[in-house]
């Protein structure tokens, strides 16, 4: 497993490397040596992209040509392609292009191996995946100059599919440690112990769905090792938790909904909900004041259920196959491969 909150990590690596050994780690502990992503292609200036507005969909239809997009968008990838690290060159994004706005729901489906997951890697620097071509603008910048870090810093957030346990880490210790790295980012004051607690169990409260079944107890999150001993609907509710704190520009959630019944469904869908609409708190200015966001939060879903979507709708749904997204609609696109399938949909080709 491996996200972007190595923020944390790498901290908590330097300190902690020569003491204790942590499964899953070893990556997260090569960054705190320095390693970073090695960088295959240098990208140019970023061309012109096409912008994207929901329209009714058709069976058959393909992506075309759009206008020039918004100077205000948050993600823009233009022809992006990449391989696997390994020496193979096996290709796996083969010149996809995808632009987000802020605010914006996108849900991307797929059958297995079409690479949903793989975009989620290369865009928050995995290193298993090389990029060869094309270009990635994070809110206007050069997003593949980025170490990982320095992604996660700039608010770019990366949900598991399948959390891993971090024995030894305290969850309250290891959210408070990511949510300083960055506020020191954005030139804020850093929380000690106490105004964390104050200002997480807030977060907490404003997830909670208001059913007693859907309040996040602190005592099932905050006082236990990060995902030690939970639950695979607990794990997801921690995911978010981290999410609410770390309080990015854009989040990825690869397969959030995988594993979870139809009440921890409803409740994780709730959450980024709240989250996405900006009606989180604020982080806490150095007077001790604390506001409600008022930036709503983007959104990239990975999935390959419709019913995720019943909760959280998208804006767009794209569909990809073999590196590439091949088709782009508005929710009923999703309703319709539900009802028909991929085959027998004619994704495409």
């Amino acid at each position: 497993g491996w996200k972007t909150l190595q923020t944390f990590r790498r901290g908590y690596a330097r300190t902690h490397a020569s003491t204790q050994r942590v499964p899953g780690m070893r990556m997260r502990m090569s960054c705190a040596c320095g390693g970073t992503q090695k960088r295959l292609y240098t990208a140019p200036s970023p061309p012109s992209i096409p912008s994207q507005r929901a329209r009714p969909c058709t069976l058959a239809r393909r992506v075309t040509a759009r206008a020039s997009p918004s100077a205000e968008a948050l993600l823009q990838v233009k022809s992006l392609s990449a391989e696997v690290a390994d020496g193979s060159a096996k290709k796996v994004l083969k010149g996809l292009d995808l632009v987000v706005h802020p605010g914006e729901v996108h849900a991307v489906m797929g059958q297995n191996g079409s690479g949903k997951s793989t975009l989620s890697k290369v865009l928050v620097g995995h290193p298993d995946y090389d990029v060869t071509d094309g270009d990635v603008r994070f809110d206007g910048q050069d997003l593949l100059e980025w170490d990982p870090e320095e992604r996660a810093r700039r608010g770019l957030f990366l949900s598991f599919q399948n959390p891993i346990e971090l024995p030894g880490v305290n969850n309250l210790d290891f959210l408070r440690m990511a949510c300083n790295a960055r506020r020191k980012f954005m030139g804020m004051s850093e929380f000690d112990p106490l105004e964390f607690y104050a200002h997480v169990s807030q977060v907490m409260e404003r997830m909670s769905t208001g059913e007693e079944s859907g309040r996040m107890d602190s005592n099932k999150f905050l006082n236990r090792n990060v995902n030690e001993g939970m639950s695979g609907g607990e794990r997801k509710r921690n995911e978010v938790l981290q999410l609410a704190v770390m309080a990015p520009k854009l989040a990825i959630l690869d397969e959030i909904d995988s594993g979870l019944d139809i009440d921890a469904l409803k409740e994780v869908a709730h959450a980024v909900n709240v989250l996405r609409k900006g009606t989180t708190p604020a982080p806490q200015s150095t007077d001790g004041s604390s506001t409600t966001s008022d930036d709503a939060m983007s959104v990239v879903v990975i999935t390959h259920y419709q019913r995720l979507l019943d909760y959280i709708e998208p804006d767009f749904v794209h569909i990809m196959k073999d590196g590439q997204i091949v088709e782009t609609g508005d929710k009923n696109l999703a309703k319709e491969l539900e009802a028909f399938g991929y085959k027998n949909k004619n994704v495409a080709k």
